[in-house]
This record gives C-alpha cells, structure tokens and sequence, in this order.
C-alpha cells in the first residue's frame, strides 16, 4: 500500500471556520420553498376533497384553512411561490453561461429575496 501523508491534506471546514455564502443560502433556501410549495398544495387538495366528501368534512377544512393560522400558511406560500419563480429564472439565466461571476450572482440572489418580498405584498394589495 502506498505511504500517504494524511497529516498535510486540508480538513473539512467547520462551521466556526466557514462563513455561508449568499448563493448557498438561496440555493437552501430554494430546495426549503420548493418543499413548502408541496405542503401548501396538500392543504388545498385536503381543501377539495374535504368539499366532495361532504359538509362536515369541508367545515373541518375551511376552519383550518381559513383561521389565522392558515392564512399566516398561504401567506407564505405566496411569498415562498415567488421566492422559487424568480430563483427558478435566476437558474435559467445561470443555465445560459450568464452572470456566473461572483458579483452578478449575489445580485441576482438578492434580486430573488427582495423581488419575492415586493411581489408578495403586490399580491396581498392586489388580491
């Protein structure tokens, strides 16, 4: 077997060691929407299946759905749909060899971030 000096090869970074990036944190916090986006629409076909399987059923529904908890849900399920959109086209323009330096990159990370903020509460007003 081969003499191998392990004693001079880099460990790992740790987490006291490593500071998290602007485009890991969007792209974690792309997989966590796109994940939310599942739940949220279970809620809704829970919603509708609750209405064809009779009165009792969809008055369960609609009071969880519609009480301040469900509405604190869809609320951010809105701003996690168009979190993910715009990360989603921010991932096409990426996929076109187009802003790939570190500098555009963070600023189409915080276009995501504050582009699903003003979208969502352009939403709210609007609906």
């Amino acid at each position: 077997m081969a003499d191998v000096n392990r004693g001079n090869r880099p460990l790992s970074p740790h987490l006291q060691v490593y500071r998290p990036q602007l485009t890991s944190m969007t792209s974690i916090l792309t997989r966590i929407t796109g994940n939310a986006l599942v739940l949220a629409g279970l809620l809704i076909t829970w919603w509708f299946v609750a209405a064809a399987a009779g009165p009792e059923a969809f008055a369960t529904a609609d009071a969880v759905l519609t009480s301040w908890f469900g509405k604190l849900v869809f609320l951010g399920s809105i701003w996690a749909l168009w979190y993910h959109t715009l990360a989603g086209i921010r991932h096409l323009i990426w996929d076109q060899g187009i802003g790939l330096d570190i500098e555009t990159a963070e600023k189409l990370g915080w276009g995501c971030i504050g582009g699903s903020v003003v979208l969502t509460l352009l939403t709210i007003v609007i609906v």
